[in-house]
């Protein structure tokens, strides 16, 4: 097929766990022909959850792609996870597509993870439609989850579709653009339908859904606008290219309908994609940095300088390293050399691949716009940028999120522990959002992750895939250290005279706390060559180090700004070694005289619980430190949000399932970080010192 880059896609599935978005991805291979076979998730054969992991729990941990054609359209997808412990999969995902699917519950509508996805592809500027999946369910309510997406979203939603029924009687829909209905033809499982006139009980109100449809797209289109109006007559065709426009221009999101597993509705949401969703050339040039600097354009053309950007590896046991690129501009082709600007290093790509979930399908090459695999890249890690050498640029990299717990780990003998640091390192090369380091005090190593999901996942891989035993401890929260009041003109020095050249380094600083998740901010502010030029780095680099292990208990410091001042030198003695001595010393005094505190991860918590069970739930909660944010119907069942300390959610899977004996279930996310009370706060720095005391 010829290649045009106006007629490809890349878009990503993305919506709260449950709501059926490997479904939805099964249809979508089954309808374009990509697979003969409907894979069901709760029967462990979905194409998409290739993973055991993934199999035996009927969840998707890890994202995963492939192509499909659709009416003359490439479409290539990246299915995402819905659990909240592998965000990094959907942040990463969305950092490198053009268009999104976004799923929603017909009796649910937005869910919390519903928002957090948002919220990620409002960040990357990634135009959606949605589809309000499971309509055949009890409770579905496709104009309730469309409210729900205008308050909780703050976006408006186009309906373009009228559901035919609901719940056990769902038929199929109209279109509200064509004003005619679809309906789907059972024994074939969906894969034919027919378009046919609206039966008259229901014109009236397509009628009155499709002003409305008109009405909220002249709140923001110009020309429908005027139209609307001179009261002058809309066609279809310039309806479509309205919502195209709007679409595209994050104005309005249109909502589709239907229930994947019964096979009603993948059609036309394919025909949406196409009508609606960008090509890369709709989305533009891409921009980065020089190495000075300076910013860089590149246009998604093929004759353009080389721009790719790697978003994820993936380590396999048959071929090894496996890297997925987005192509921005030029062409990456098999055999040839690349230049991994991050590292400042050339690399040979030995093959090239499409990749269809677990199954590699050998390319040539990948032009500007596409998505694939790379084979043969030893040192290109998520986030770096593969480029021409002769023309530089540096993409923006993506944001990955800390880890809130953490837990010891060891292997079971001597044979395993020495394979466990390797074993580690390739999963962390794989999830940027896990980590794992040696404990200096403890001689312990600490594997860190998103939830306790996240790291037993890590664990069964270790166990399965790299044939390790290994023992862990129980997970631990990742508590944080800061300062609760600005402290100035904290001196550091650094100097010894051993005979011969000494060490001289000498800073001045002043320290604030920052709000909460601000991080770190360093500002130089020397004058007149107080400190060389040369020396500011090494000052940078030694508060970094030092906030690595706060005073109270060792925790790692944050939300904090640094400002060097003043400070001086020796003209033989000074070294970038004795400058960061000294910024570590000043840091730590500045600590002592900030008020210091303890901060813990606290987690937003969804609890579905039926009614009789919702007054021992709340009390639970309340026990538990935490705090009732909103109590809200979900069907015959309620729906609680709070806010509680990870520190007391540690067992609460198994508390839960005997408060309510096993009726009622949770998720949570991380939602910031806070204050630990002094008396609990006592405890734990008390606790921690005995640990690391009796460490040595």
């Amino acid at each position: 097929m010829k290649y045009d880059i106006n007629k490809v896609r890349n878009i990503g599935i993305i919506a709260h766990i449950d709501a059926g978005k490997t479904t939805t991805t099964e249809r979508i291979l089954y309808y374009t022909g990509r697979k003969h076979k409907i894979g069901e998730v709760h029967e462990g054969e979905a194409t998409m959850d290739w993973m055991e992991q993934e199999r035996e729990r009927g969840i998707t941990i890890t994202s995963a792609s492939t192509t499909c054609f659709w009416k003359g359209h490439q479409i290539n997808i990246i299915d995402t996870p819905g659990h909240v412990d592998f965000t990094v999969e959907v942040e990463r995902a969305l950092r490198v597509l053009d268009g999104a699917i976004f799923i929603l519950d017909a009796s649910h509508g937005v869910e919390p993870q519903s928002e957090t996805v948002w919220r990620q592809a409002e960040k990357y500027k990634v135009p959606r439609i949605a589809f309000v999946n499971k309509m055949d369910k009890v409770g579905a309510d496709y104009f309730k989850s469309i409210e729900s997406m205008e308050k909780k979203l703050g976006t408006l939603p186009l309906p373009m579709q009228y559901p035919i029924g609901s719940e056990s009687s769902f038929e199929g829909v109209v279109d509200l653009v064509e004003m005619k209905e679809i309906v789907w033809l059972d024994e074939t499982l969906g894969a034919k339908y027919e378009y046919r006139d609206i039966r008259d009980e229901l014109k009236d109100e397509c009628e009155f859904w499709r002003n409305v449809l008109i009405e909220r797209l002249a709140e923001v289109d110009e020309e429908i606008l005027e139209k609307y109006l001179e009261e002058k007559p809309i066609s279809n065709e310039e309806l479509k290219k309205a919502i195209r426009r709007v679409t595209l221009a994050f104005k309005a999101v249109p909502v589709f309908c239907g229930s994947a597993y019964r096979n009603k509705g993948v059609q036309p949401l394919l025909d949406a994609v196409i009508d609606y969703l960008p090509s890369p050339i709709d989305r533009g040039s891409i921009y980065g940095k020089s190495p000075d600097g300076k910013d860089v354009e590149r246009k998604p053309l093929d004759n353009e300088p080389l721009a790719a950007l790697a978003f994820k590896v993936q380590m396999d046991r048959y071929i090894g390293k496996l890297v997925y690129v987005r192509v921005y501009s030029g062409v990456l082709r098999s055999g040839s050399y690349v230049y991994n600007i991050n590292k400042g290093k050339k690399e040979r790509i030995s093959r090239i691949v499409r990749m269809h979930a677990n199954i590699q399908e050998d390319v040539e090459e990948l032009r500007a716009g596409d998505i694939g695999a790379v084979i043969g890249l030893k040192e290109t890690i998520t986030g770096n940028t593969l480029c021409d050498e002769e023309h530089p640029i540096i993409l923006e990299s993506l944001e990955v999120p800390e880890p809130v717990i953490s837990q010891a780990i060891k292997g079971a003998n001597k044979a395993d522990e020495d394979k466990l640091s390797k074993a580690l390192a390739k999963l962390a090369e794989e999830d940027p959002s896990f980590k794992f380091w040696v404990d200096n005090e403890t001689d312990e190593t600490i594997i860190a992750g998103m939830g306790e999901l996240h790291l037993e996942i890590k664990v069964d891989i270790l166990k399965r895939n790299f044939n390790l035993n290994v023992e862990v401890s129980p997970p631990r929260v990742a508590y944080r250290e800061t300062i609760k009041k600005p402290v100035n003109a904290v001196e550091g020095k650094f100097i010894r005279q051993t005979g011969g050249r000494g060490q001289y380094g000498h800073v001045i600083i002043n320290v604030e706390p920052l709000e909460r998740g601000r991080g770190f901010s360093f500002v130089d502010k020397i004058t007149g060559g107080r400190i060389p030029k040369e020396f500011i780095p090494a000052v940078q680099k030694g508060i970094e180090e030092a906030m690595q292990k706060g005073i109270l208990a060792g925790y790692p410091v944050v939300d904090i700004k640094v400002e060097l001042v003043d400070g001086s030198y020796h003209e033989v003695d000074s070294s970038e070694l004795a400058f960061k001595i000294a910024a570590k010393t000043a840091l730590w005094e500045a600590l002592k005289r900030g008020n210091p505190v303890l901060l813990e991860p606290i987690m937003r918590v969804e609890i579905t619980t039926p009614e009789e069970y919702l007054g021992d739930v709340i009390g639970d909660i309340g026990s538990r430190r935490g705090h009732i944010k909103s109590i809200e119907d979900r069907g015959n069942a309620k729906l609680i949000t709070a806010l509680v300390p990870l520190a007391e959610l540690m067992a609460y899977a198994s508390d839960l399932r005997s408060i309510t004996q096993g009726r009622a279930y949770f998720v949570m996310f991380f939602d910031h970080y806070a204050e630990v009370p002094k008396n609990i706060a006592e405890k734990i720095i008390e606790e921690r010192k005995k640990e690391l005391q009796k460490a040595k």
